[in-house]
């Protein structure tokens, strides 16, 4: 009796099964067969009536009889499906012919390539590339510096104050250096630089900015002297700006190097001929730098009998304006890509 129950739900579901069938038909033959009250299911509900000796039996064909729908449902399923995408792929055809939508690629900022090719001369040369908070401790930024509190070169430099005297938006680069030496803890040499924003109370025109880019570097080892200063900086100007250009040395003052000088590289513009730009000097000046003071090196833990260095510092937005010929600091901070990103200047041709 049992038996007949699955012939005739066999007999039934090979009818149902043609090839001949959509989606929605096949899901409905699911319910029909495979649902809570399928005709699958209630055989499957009928095992508790079938004496024990024929349980065993009974379980066998009914498992026989959902392998064979669900393994039609599936091979169905699959020839549906693979119709549905072919139809797709007819009607949706991308015309490959058809000229592509033109996207203008990036490029670097002008600040950010100049920082970038300093960054390379003086990796190139065994240095590091240090970084160090905006936000700065008077100690950092002033005393350490050989500047202590009521020094007049404190208010050369228009400070923006945060909290008080003693936190601040730093004015230079420098604090970075104090950090580096510290950590080195008077043991080891330095080869750093520093490049980072700083911030000073001035007031914003073609050649001032309350912001800019400064790139500061210090090496501190035995033996250093003022030469090995120069050929470093004949080296960065030459690689940023031909192997025509020189350097020279003038005396200046600054409080934490002794001596102190400031670096002209030849008028990029005439190439030392004399023009408005350089003043008809063929000079133009690009960095201040010096030997370290003792003073600096003494509070940073360095022996200045054992150990010298140097330091130097300049603005990345000075550079940058040699290179690419910019008359106004402010082009940096606008929102023309045509003036604020590089480009090769063949392809412009």
């Amino acid at each position: 009796m049992e038996n007949k129950k699955i012939l005739e739900v066999k007999e039934l579901m090979k009818n149902d099964l043609v090839d001949s069938i959509d989606m929605n038909e096949l899901n409905d033959l699911k319910v029909k067969y495979l649902g809570k009250k399928g005709l699958i299911t209630e055989l499957n509900s009928e095992i508790k009536n079938i004496p024990n000796e024929g349980k065993k039996e009974f379980g066998m064909l009914v498992n026989e009889l959902r392998n064979e729908f669900n393994n039609y449902y599936d091979s169905t399923k699959e020839k549906l499906d693979s119709i549905e995408l072919n139809k797709k792929l007819e009607s949706e055809t991308v015309d490959i012919t058809l000229p592509s939508t033109k996207v203008k690629l990036g490029a670097p900022h002008i600040l950010e390539k100049v920082i970038e090719e300093v960054e390379d001369v003086f990796m190139s040369m065994g240095y590091d590339v240090v970084d160090g908070p905006e936000i700065e401790e008077d100690k950092y930024n002033f005393e350490m510096l050989n500047i202590p509190k009521g020094h007049p070169a404190r208010d050369a430099q228009d400070t923006f104050y945060i909290e008080g005297e003693e936190i601040l938006l730093r004015s230079q680069t420098s604090p970075v250096q104090v950090r580096t030496m510290l950590k080195g803890e008077g043991k080891t040499p330095i080869r750093m630089i520093c490049p980072g924003k700083t911030y000073r109370r001035d007031d914003d025109d073609a050649s001032h900015s309350h912001q800019f880019m400064q790139i500061e570097g210090l090496l501190v080892d035995k033996d250093i002297s003022l030469s090995d200063l120069k050929g470093t900086m004949d080296v960065l100007f030459k690689r940023l700006f031909g192997q025509n250009i020189e350097t020279r040395f003038r005396p200046s003052y600054y409080q934490f190097t002794e001596p102190s000088v400031e670096v002209d590289i030849t008028c990029v513009n005439c190439h030392g001929k004399g023009c408005n730009v350089c003043k008809n000097s063929g000079w133009v000046t690009v960095v201040g730098a010096g030997v370290v003071h003792p003073n600096v090196l003494r509070m940073s833990g360095y022996d200045p009998e054992v150990w010298s260095g140097f330091a130097f510092g300049f603005g990345a937005e000075r550079l940058a304006m040699m290179k690419y010929d910019i008359n106004d600091i402010r082009t940096f901070y606008n929102a023309d890509l045509r003036e604020v990103h590089t480009f090769d200047r063949e392809d412009e041709e």
